[in-house]
């Protein structure tokens, strides 16, 4: 039954379950002209400790009510919380101060569905979320994205040697987290048929493999297969089922980069809405990855749903898929209930929409889930699973890190 819905959600083009039915959607992604955010000066900073221990939750949280009524930033502030800190993997780190031209101020969007009050939990009533076990989703498009970092946490591929994850992830505010200076990113693989003749460096594969519960994964993968149908001979089936068994291949980092907005060091709070990093992987992967694009309003999107996947802690070294309808937004922040435990912040949160050009659906990443936490609804503590919306800005800035300059980022 679950791979039999995860094969309605992925490759039938244009529907979406929305309480319980399915109806057909025309949503299409619009490029759009984006400010240009461009570098004006590069400082040496001192080297950071790596002394913080990692943090998932931000202290204040200004909630959908109090979004509303905060003043529109001014340039020189955007300015400030675009300039970004980069730290190197020998330890030292820079902070680059950068311009924005081309900016138009938006209208400030917050009228969304009502959400419901809810009870602090991360997972929210009947656990929804999808172990992806079957080899033939977990090495395919769009979960083969889906990455792990040693710190704990998740992200996603977004070029052939960029990864984008949550800030907090790396740094809490004033400091680098633990770990992460020699910061790794495990990438996905199939473990290979068992009796197989090994190859050259197998001491580097074995110290770069994470075996975790390989075999009750292979036991539940078999069940599940077995209760949706699919039901194969014991003579030589089981064999083949248990080389799914999946693994990480590690890659260093090397440089990660920060918005100032998040790495405030001293200088106050850290900002939710700037709980987004890019890592530069040493070496480029030829997976396929997910291209950016720029977070539509919930009424643009199908069923007003997200989707994302991640490594959460409950369920060791697999990949967990969750989708779910989005309760309310801010300029800079989605709030839905998707379940999600700890391990999951840092994945990419995307939508499947049509390609205006080619008439096919794609998907794009639209933001970054940050985590569980307490905000602010009309005087009242209620408590959400957050994402990072990709805003225009954002989408300037990201596209900057990755190619060094603006001259790619014209449109998102």
């Amino acid at each position: 039954m679950e791979n039999m819905l995860l094969w309605l959600i992925f490759f039938t083009p244009g529907w979406t379950l929305i309480d319980g039915s399915e109806m057909e959607r025309d949503f299409t992604w619009y490029l759009r002209k984006v400010p240009r955010i461009v570098s004006e000066r590069t400082f040496h900073l001192t080297s950071p400790t790596f002394e913080a221990d990692a943090k998932m939750m931000v202290n204040t949280v200004c909630g959908i009510e109090c979004q509303k009524e905060l003043p529109t930033p001014s340039l020189s502030e955007l300015e400030d919380y675009l300039s970004y800190e980069t730290v190197f993997e020998n330890g030292t780190r820079t902070l680059t101060r950068v311009k924005v031209q081309d900016l138009v101020f938006e209208p400030t969007q917050n009228t969304t569905k009502g959400a419901s009050v809810r009870r602090k939990r991360q997972v929210y009533g009947t656990d929804s979320r999808f172990s992806i076990l079957d080899k033939r989703f977990l090495t395919n498009f769009p979960f083969s994205t889906a990455v792990k970092l040693s710190t704990g946490c998740s992200g996603i591929l977004i070029s052939p040697q960029h990864v984008l994850t949550a800030a907090h992830c790396v740094h809490d505010g004033k400091d680098y987290v633990k770990g992460s200076k020699k910061l790794r990113v495990g990438l996905l693989k199939m473990r290979n048929k068992s009796g197989g003749k090994k190859r050259r460096g197998s001491k580097r594969s074995r110290r770069e493999t994470s075996g975790g519960d390989q075999r009750e994964g292979t036991r539940e993968h078999l069940q599940d297969r077995v209760k949706g149908g699919r039901r194969r001979k014991q003579s030589g089936g089981g064999q083949r089922v248990s080389e799914g068994r999946p693994s990480f291949r590690w890659t260093r980092v090397k440089n990660t980069h920060i918005p100032k907005g998040w790495a405030r060091g001293g200088m106050g709070d850290a900002a939710l809405d700037y709980d987004y990093a890019l890592l530069e992987l040493k070496r480029a992967h030829k997976k396929k990855y997910m291209e950016l694009g720029i977070s539509p309003t919930i009424k643009k999107m199908p069923g007003g749903m997200i989707h994302f996947s991640g490594f959460d802690n409950d369920r060791a070294d697999q990949l967990v898929y969750r989708f779910c309808s989005v309760s309310d937004e801010s300029n800079d922040l989605l709030y839905q209930y998707c379940d999600a435990e700890s391990g999951s912040t840092g994945s990419g949160v995307y939508l499947r929409l049509k390609d205006p050009d080619k008439k096919n659906w794609k998907r794009k990443i639209i933001a970054v889930y940050s985590g569980h936490q307490w905000v602010d609804v009309h005087g009242v503590q209620k408590d959400y699973n957050v994402a990072v919306r990709i805003t225009p800005l954002k989408y300037a800035q990201i596209c900057l890190w990755i190619h060094g300059n603006d001259a790619n980022c014209a449109y998102g």
